[in-house]
């Protein structure tokens, strides 16, 4: 059982999100929850916690990424990285980092990373 709840990341287009997310986390099982129209982006995998919620800052000012943050989602396979990193470059995403080893971190660390249309740093992981 995981500790965290959720995971809110800053957006300013709903639209421009959803399209990125529903791409990019396709690969490694999530799916947006439907919820009523004008409600933020909800996602999660088996309709489980921890969720990810893609919002407008409350403060009414444009959405900005966390220098030195990001979040990591667990892929239960390579491919699965693969198709993250693909996905992610063909919808709005910008390379931070293609898929390979990263040997530093473990011998079967297999990651890629990416920002996504608002600046949000994101990784794909696979630890087989």
């Amino acid at each position: 059982m995981s500790i965290i709840s959720h995971i809110t990341l800053g957006t300013n287009d709903y639209e421009r999100a959803s399209i990125f997310y529903d791409a990019v986390l396709k690969p490694l099982g999530m799916t947006r929850v439907p919820k009523p129209p004008g409600k933020p982006p909800l996602y999660a995998k088996d309709d489980q916690m921890p969720f990810l919620y893609l919002y407008k800052p409350f403060d009414g000012r444009p959405a900005t990424w966390g220098n030195g943050t990001h979040v990591a989602f667990k892929a239960e396979s390579r491919e699965a990285v693969d198709e993250f990193y693909v996905e992610a470059l063909a919808n709005g995403g910008a390379d931070e980092g293609a898929p390979g080893l990263r040997e530093h971190y473990g011998p079967n660390y297999y990651a890629a990373y990416v920002r996504d249309p608002d600046g949000n740093k994101l990784q794909a992981v696979c630890y087989e």
